[in-house]
């Protein structure tokens, strides 16, 4: 009875994360420009990197409720969010190529990633929903 307050939280940030990550992935295929738009110009090939990357999140968000393969899946999204930052600090740090989008809100985005890390490694840590 003890394990259960404990085991809710994490099963639900699971499911969250899972949702999270195959509609983000899923978006990626919906509204590609947006995302080529954001990538920074020293990385080539990027409406591929943008559908690779939505392939990887709609993966991973799939995979985190595989219970064999939920650590490395976690691990996954952990690195592919270090990957995508790049993305997120371009943003940032050229406002004025994203006129729908004030300055604070492209700050405020940076921080994020790391608690969009801090989640899918806490989620998907051994015993996280079991």
């Amino acid at each position: 009875m003890l394990k259960l307050p404990v085991r809710l939280p994490k099963r639900l940030a699971l499911v969250g994360l899972s949702l999270f990550f195959v509609v983000a992935g899923i978006n990626h295929f919906v509204n590609p420009n947006f995302y080529v738009q954001i990538m920074p110009p020293y990385l080539p090939a990027h409406r591929e990197l943008v559908y690779l990357s939505g392939v990887l999140e709609i993966l991973g968000g799939v995979a985190v409720l595989i219970p064999g393969i939920r650590t490395t899946a976690g691990l996954g999204l952990v690195l592919l969010l270090v990957a995508i930052f790049p993305a997120n600090l371009h943003m940032a740090l050229n406002p004025e190529q994203f006129p729908g989008m004030s300055p604070a809100v492209l700050y405020a985005r940076l921080p994020l990633q790391a608690l969009f890390i801090a989640w899918a490694y806490w989620a998907t840590r051994p015993g996280a929903s079991t």
